[in-house]
């Protein structure tokens, strides 16, 4: 009984994804090259300006809101807010605690609730820069990471307090993708004052 209770949890929990570090965020990997092509556009436009004009536009129909604009430099910052709750994270805070109340984790009357996630900030960072001394060819990087804060948790008499925060890069190619097919239009659009 407690074998077969044992393989449920951990299949459970087997499904958490692995976490980076926030030290990590900035090392280099063989998978960094192919990320940075994912963040990365080049568009012919000759006016920086109306660039991050349409930046912005898309950010905000993406549903962003505009934190910080330096257009001296061609920065935007954006976020916005969202729940995090997921199903899993729901699944194997119940099995635990059930498992828990049965004496799985070292005996009786030792209640162990993990911790979820509750809430998140997706946050957008675009730089977009001349690529010749003409201004008529522009690089755009951006880049989507969300903040994420947990509820609390315990195990046993041990109390785990809410609010622990982590941040995440969004490495799925297909955000970055929406994101620029949208910003071609736009540019495009801007371009043909249309």
């Amino acid at each position: 009984m407690r074998a077969a209770a044992g393989l449920v949890a951990l299949s459970l929990l087997a499904g958490c994804a692995a976490r980076e570090k926030p030290q990590d965020f900035f090392q280099l990997t063989e998978e960094s090259p192919r990320h940075k092509a994912a963040q990365t556009r080049y568009f012919e436009t000759s006016g920086e300006t109306e660039l991050l004009s349409a930046s912005a536009a898309v950010l905000q129909d993406l549903g962003f809101q505009i934190t910080e604009s330096v257009r001296e430099v061609g920065f935007l910052r954006a976020s916005k807010e969202r729940g995090a709750r997921e199903y899993g994270q729901e699944i194997a805070r119940f099995f635990t605690a059930l498992l828990s109340t049965v004496g799985f984790f070292g005996g009786a009357n030792t209640l162990v609730v993990l911790p979820v996630d509750l809430h998140q900030q997706i946050n957008a960072a675009l730089v977009a820069r001349p690529l010749d001394e003409a201004g008529s060819r522009h690089e755009v990087r951006i880049l989507f990471y969300r903040l994420v804060w947990r509820s609390g948790g315990q195990s046993g008499d041990q109390s785990i307090p809410p609010g622990e925060q982590r941040m995440e890069m969004i490495r799925d190619p297909k955000i970055y993708q929406q994101f620029f097919a949208r910003l071609s239009k736009a540019v495009f659009l801007e371009a043909h004052k249309i």
